[in-house]
């Protein structure tokens, strides 16, 4: 299980050190970055996401135990969070990073290490995951950004419009309605949403490494503590709560755990930076975290899949 999650980590490292390094040998101009981070948000990762959720098999996956565990247990993380900021002293963009990496997760990491551990039923557990979890979270951010991001309090009609226009939102929705209406990708067009989600991954760890600023790191000790304490402890908590509630075990339980003790995904740095958001404390968030992931998730998971059966 180790050499699985270990495995499925470390090209995000190296994928992430590139691009830093990248950025500051000045290989790519300064003007690429900002395009590409907008050709992963607007194309690229809603084209992953509309891919995984219509061609995902779903034959003898616990569909609503398992979702209602997975978005339960965000609810519930995401309620504490917004409950203890003015406690935790993060005011406006910094809490928005805070935010997202307390509830977003890493879609690579999951449907990889779920893949390793339980082959084409995990890779069904890891399509309904996504399919409960992606839509979930991206309301709850774009909420968060309306609230304290820079771009402004956008009235009720605005922000119903920022729901409703998101990319990935609309992606989600797009891939649950096809696949629940029994609609196949055409033959055409599935090959290239394929290859376009898959460009979605690399292109946005490349960004994430691009952003990093370790002169701010000084500045990111705080806000980083709490974003992996609600990753890696609240969240794998909250969704064992559920699973004991719900009577969730065996493999289901076990891929609910995995994906709530998930580093937080590339993708958030994108939206940090489209929506308002503050962008290099996302990065050095997603950085840290997808180094902390290597250590926790294995004890994490070894620790509280005792306990599910």
């Amino acid at each position: 299980m180790t050499g699985t999650i270990l495995l499925a980590l470390l090209p995000i490292v190296l994928l992430i050190g590139l691009g830093a390094a990248l950025r500051r040998s000045r290989f790519l101009g300064d003007a690429f970055w900002p395009q590409a981070e907008r050709l992963g948000f607007y194309v690229l990762l809603p084209s992953l996401f509309v891919h995984g959720l219509v061609t995902a098999p779903l034959a003898g996956v616990p569909i609503g135990a398992l979702a209602s565990v997975l978005v339960g247990s965000t609810l519930l993380v995401a309620a504490i969070l917004l409950a203890s900021r003015q406690l935790l002293g993060f005011e406006g963009a910094a809490f928005t990073s805070v935010f997202q990496g307390g509830v977003r997760f890493n879609n690579y990491v999951g449907v990889s290490v779920a893949a390793g551990l339980f082959g084409a039923q995990g890779i069904a557990m890891a399509a309904v995951a996504n399919a409960a979890i992606v839509p979930t979270v991206n309301i709850l951010c774009v909420l968060v950004f309306a609230r304290f991001g820079t771009h402004g309090r956008p009235s009720l009609p605005g922000l119903l419009r920022l729901i409703a226009l998101n990319p990935l939102v609309l992606a989600c929705l797009v891939g649950i309605g096809m696949k629940a209406g029994g609609v196949g990708l055409p033959l055409g067009l599935e090959p290239a949403l394929r290859s376009l989600g898959q460009a979605s991954l690399p292109l946005g760890l490349l960004c994430v490494g691009a952003a990093l600023d370790f002169g701010s790191a000084r500045t990111w000790v705080r806000p980083i503590l709490v974003a992996s304490a609600a990753k890696f402890v609240a969240m794998p908590l909250a969704t064992l709560a559920a699973c004991l509630a719900l009577g969730l075990h065996g493999p289901a339980a076990a891929t609910a755990l995995l994906f709530q003790a998930l580093p937080t995904a590339s993708s958030s740095y994108i939206m940090a930076r489209q929506l308002g958001g503050d962008a290099p404390l996302m990065a050095g968030i997603t950085a840290v975290q997808t180094v902390l992931a290597g250590l926790s998730m294995p004890i994490m998971l070894i620790g509280l899949l005792a306990l599910v059966g």
